[in-house]
């Protein structure tokens, strides 16, 4: 039974729902294949099996959320979200290839070959007072919400009207609470409730708000929009793993440059990355950053592979160099100043978006390559092109040659180097001997051997960029 909440809340008149046009339904608009469009044949396999094997059980299933709302927009789904009113140890017992995860928001992987389903249960507006189960801060986030409740609540609490949408694959028909499926048609991003309430609840909202606009061109509405500049500060309650979590979808979303322009318009990218507000107010900097974010898009929308570690490590390079030319200044030896500089820009990342170590060693080896990538005398680049990181400091380089940061012809060398015979490599290598004294960096002198340089770094072998 739908708790009296609702009726409180959501639908009385003059309510914040009913204010900002989200039109909540205790019933839903029943939308046939006719209008909508989308065929049983569109959804992914194991999407169709968890709902018949659900449904065969007598529970409620519907394919839900962002496949929905992809493919009303004639978009193809990157993955499928399941919502039904089995508890996620019924669907547990109905499915063997399946494991219940989570504690913040309990939910159950279905396992069809490569593919991963995520079934979730219907979830309540508010639980009961004082139910251990639903624990907010003392901003209003919520820690933990596993209270279980009707589909109209469940579509009530999601965050967007148009990833509030349910379709059965059974009867090819959409289920909409929301008004989601008008506000498909009219391109627009709309908040379900109190756009204050929800930002306090979740403030990553804000964030997957800015990455749905940007990723499907859509309008955020204006009542959706107002609050979000204010409220940003929350974002820095947002667990570190989380945020970078959120951070790794938006740059990866195929439209990295829009989104990070849309952070921007919206005072979003403030203390996100750091660093990442102060490095796009430098001309240098924004010409090296929005070069790798249109590379990576490039990539991704070409179905390409892309690291993630190379990303941040464009992302985070221009402070890494600047701190590495400050320690050099105070007379620290390149390598040892490279080390210096890299731990501490990534110290200050920690404290808000928690990179994962894999990819903060990637991170590292691509910054120390552009130190022996610029020497290249003796048996050194010999040494570099046997690195297993060399692709990805190659193309690191040839972004700093691109933006202006370094000369073209040090990647133009490069280039040439890695493809040339061992005559030419030879002619190469005399010939920039002979370059000018003034483009040259002079080694520095020390009691080690002639072949004075930092470590090969093994890492694992990632897909990079350039790959």
């Amino acid at each position: 039974m739908i708790r009296k909440f609702i009726q409180k809340v959501f639908f009385k008149r003059g309510s914040a729902s009913a204010r900002h046009g989200t039109q909540p339904r205790t019933t839903p608009e029943v939308i046939p294949v006719a209008q909508h469009g989308v065929r049983q044949g569109s959804i992914s396999h194991g999407a169709r099996r968890t709902t018949e094997m659900l449904q065969a059980q007598g529970y409620k299933a519907y394919v839900v959320g962002g496949a929905v709302r992809d493919l009303m927009l004639s978009r193809t789904p990157k993955d499928y979200d399941v919502a039904t009113d089995a508890t996620p140890e019924q669907v547990h017992a109905v499915f063997r290839r399946s494991r219940i995860i989570g504690r913040r928001f309990r939910l159950v992987h279905v396992m069809f070959g490569q593919e991963t389903v995520e079934v979730s249960t219907f979830r309540a507006l508010q639980g009961a007072e004082g139910d251990i189960d639903q624990v907010k801060d003392a901003n209003g986030r919520l820690l933990r919400d596993n209270v279980f409740g009707s589909q109209a609540e469940d579509a009530l609490r999601r965050d967007f009207t148009v990833n509030a949408l349910y379709y059965d694959p059974s009867t090819e028909e959409v289920l909409d609470y929301c008004g989601g499926a008008q506000d498909v048609a009219a391109r627009t991003l709309r908040i379900i409730g109190d756009p204050v309430e929800r930002y306090r609840e979740d403030p990553v909202r804000m964030l997957r708000a800015v990455r749905l606009a940007a990723k499907l061109g859509l309008d955020i509405d204006m009542a959706t929009r107002a609050p979000i500049q204010a409220m940003a500060p929350l974002i820095q309650n947002v667990p570190p793993a989380r945020l970078f979590e959120e951070m790794l979808k938006l740059l990866l979303s195929g439209h990295a440059v829009a989104c990070v322009g849309r952070l921007r318009s919206e005072g979003l990218h403030h203390g996100l990355l750091p660093m990442l507000d102060v490095i796009l107010e430098q001309p240098l900097g924004e010409r090296f950053v929005t070069l790798a974010l249109q590379r990576t898009d490039e990539r991704i929308l070409a179905d390409k592979s892309v690291s993630p570690g190379f990303l941040f490590a464009a992302l985070l390079w221009h402070e890494v160099l600047t701190a590495w030319n400050a320690a050099k200044e105070r007379g620290v030896p390149p390598v040892p100043a490279m080390h210096d500089a890299m731990d501490q820009v990534l110290s200050v990342q920690a404290e808000k978006i928690a990179i994962p170590r894999r990819f903060g060693t990637d991170m590292k080896e691509i910054w120390m390559l552009q130190w022996r990538l610029e020497q290249r005398s003796g048996r050194r680049p010999y040494r570099v092109l046997e690195n297993p990181k060399f692709r990805a400091g190659y193309d690191f380089l040839m972004l700093r040659c691109e933006s202006g940061e370094l000369e073209m012809e040090v990647g133009e060398w490069w280039t040439r180097f890695q493809h040339a015979s061992e005559a030419e490599r030879a002619e190469l290598i005399a010939l920039a001997d002979r370059a000018p004294a003034a483009k040259r960096r002079r080694r520095r002198r020390t009691g080690r051997k002639k072949e004075d340089s930092p470590a090969d770094y093994a890492g694992d072998p990632h897909p990079v960029e350039g790959s």
